[in-house]
């Protein structure tokens, strides 16, 4: 059986040193969805500082509790058709319009352009 070295220059076997090329691969793809996570939260952001410069010049509200309760409606049934965990999406809308909110409260206050 052929032994090479791993990562702590401790000897490998072939078959491990094929699964840690695979886990590598793996990694990489987790990279590359993490890349796009950011960018989109990023796209994201920018139609939500839209949205906040838009209630301010209005003098509407930087809340809107009846559109976030459709929203976490609506992501709870993708998670749940996409085998995610519901009540995780449901954290991470909730992380991420806690953010918004806050956006707009300093939009509001004239902190943000």
């Amino acid at each position: 059986m052929a032994m090479t070295e791993g990562p702590a220059g401790a000897a490998i076997t072939g078959e491990e040193r094929e699964a840690l090329d695979e886990l590598t691969d793996i990694r990489r793809s987790i990279d590359n969805i993490d890349a796009a996570l950011v960018h989109l939260l990023a796209e994201r952001f920018k139609f939500t500082q839209q949205v906040g410069r838009l209630k301010a010049a209005h003098g509407l509200p930087p809340a809107d509790p009846d559109r976030e309760r459709m929203q976490i409606h609506r992501l709870r049934s993708l998670a749940e058709e996409s085998r995610l965990d519901p009540a995780f999406a449901e954290k991470f809308l909730n992380f991420i319009v806690a953010e918004v909110i806050h956006h707009h409260e300093q939009i509001a206050g004239g902190s943000a352009s």
